[in-house]
């Protein structure tokens, strides 16, 4: 059981797989890694020598910025963007999509799944205005 950036690996899954269950690595960011320290891909990490798993742990900490770091860099970049006011800064506060997507028909679960339907606008038999 390998312990890499504070998060336990589940050691039934290759290495490949496994580095991206650290919030920062993706696929190919982890076969990077996996490149530049010469781990095997197919590896379970379970099967994982000591001085492999170091050598992850140490590229991992050294070079990348990955969990709790990361997360403080993206929020921070977040306020700041709200501070200064700017568009993608507002966008945020309110929680809508910042990127330039529609929000009229999609992004319901942004906006709370809010539909609001009209309706024909004609008055029943029995009803009166």
């Amino acid at each position: 059981m390998a312990r890499i950036a504070g998060v336990t690996l589940p050691s039934t899954k290759r290495v490949i797989i496994a580095l991206t269950y650290i919030y920062g690595i993706g696929q190919t960011q982890a076969k990077e890694i996996i490149k530049k320290t010469g781990v095997n891909p197919d590896t379970r990490i379970k099967d994982l020598a000591e001085t492999e798993a170091n050598k992850l742990r140490d590229h991992i900490e050294k070079t990348m910025k990955v969990e709790g770091e990361l997360r403080r860099d993206t929020l921070a970049q977040i306020k700041r963007l709200k501070e200064i006011g700017s568009y993608r800064g507002t966008r945020h506060a309110k929680n809508l999509p910042m990127r330039g997507q529609r929000t009229k028909t999609n992004s319901r679960t942004t906006r709370g799944n809010v539909r609001k339907t009209m309706g024909s606008g004609r008055v029943k038999a029995g009803m009166k205005t």
